[in-house]
């Protein structure tokens, strides 16, 4: 059965995917789907480098904005939400571009992954506290007699994976990790071609993530996170926890230097990009393109261009 066809722009945080991601989308009459864990969350634009309205170049944009900043958002929504906004561009006829640097979040939704219901909050307090009790070595322990794999995988200090490895045993009887097995048995949802955005110099990569912080904050990333403080935005809440905005908190409630937590902002955000770098190698179907100095916008989009009708053609002839 042929599966849909949808396009995947995605690579670390400063490489221009969010551009390049409109400019295709303009130019092959496509749809974006963001694939960015942060702006989903309304009120956050500066922080997250949200696309203005002006820089969507009049395509329609898709998850962004849709949650409200002191909301626990999941990739199992994100899968289920995304889902069906990417097939109501396909109805339309329109093609489905996916942008961001979100891994999780692409794999997950491409793959058509199966999330498990959750236990619920009092299973998930209960468990939470037994872990403060007797401490991760013993609750691995307790793992290892009814999930041995996925206890052999995970570390004592990752509460929130060892706690939902036996929240989800509670909840259906099934380990985690045959659920993974079954889900990964699962034939993809969409038949995806993967672009990704990077710099073969990776300290060009960190000097745009330099300057990209900087004009963060000259557009005011410290009002932008007093006003959600304002707002009743809990500090501790996961969207408040983002590179930019955690350290903006303690600068607005006087724990931080505005230069301290600048530099600390710009290591955050290079460490991230190395992740999300080392993440994206683990896929061989990637196709790079790479945006160094003679590498202009144009220059980007007809290299995406080629590579889009080098798969096409390749699919036709499969």
């Amino acid at each position: 059965m042929t599966k849909p066809q949808v396009i995947v722009i995605t690579g670390p945080t400063a490489a221009g995917k969010s551009t390049l991601g409109a400019l295709l989308a303009k130019s092959m009459n496509g749809e974006v789907v963001s694939a960015d864990s942060m702006q989903i969350y309304r009120y956050m634009d500066i922080g997250t480098a949200k696309p203005a309205l002006d820089e969507r170049l009049g395509v329609p944009h898709h998850m962004i904005d849709i949650a409200p900043p002191w909301e626990d958002y999941s990739v199992a929504r994100y899968v289920t939400e995304a889902a069906l906004c990417v097939d109501g561009i396909l109805r339309r006829g329109k093609l489905p571009i996916i942008v961001g640097g979100t891994g999780l979040y692409i794999e997950s939704l491409i793959s058509g992954r199966d999330f498990l219901a959750r236990g619920g909050g009092e299973l998930r307090s209960e468990l939470e506290d037994d872990y403060e009790t007797i401490g991760g070595e013993a609750m691995l322990a307790r793992l290892r007699k009814f999930d041995p794999e996925s206890a052999a995988k995970l570390h004592p200090n990752d509460k929130k994976r060892i706690v939902r490895a036996f929240e989800v045993f509670r909840a259906t009887n099934t380990p985690i990790s045959q659920h993974d097995i079954e889900s990964k048995a699962i034939p993809p949802r969409y038949d995806a071609i993967k672009i990704a955005l990077t710099f073969s110099d990776r300290e060009e990569l960190y000097a745009r993530i330099n300057r990209r912080i900087d004009l963060m904050l000259e557009k005011g990333l410290r009002d932008e996170v007093s006003r959600l403080l304002d707002m009743g935005v809990p500090p501790g809440c996961t969207a408040m926890q983002a590179i930019g905005y955690k350290e903006m908190v303690d600068v607005v409630l006087g724990n931080y230097s505005l230069d301290a937590a600048s530099d600390r902002i710009k290591m955050e955000t290079r460490r991230y990009a190395k992740r999300q770098l080392t993440w994206l190698r683990r896929d061989t179907s990637i196709r790079w393109v790479f945006m160094d100095d003679d590498c202009g916008e144009q220059m980007a989009l007809r290299e995406m261009s080629g590579i889009l009708e080098d798969f096409y053609v390749t699919r036709s002839l499969v």
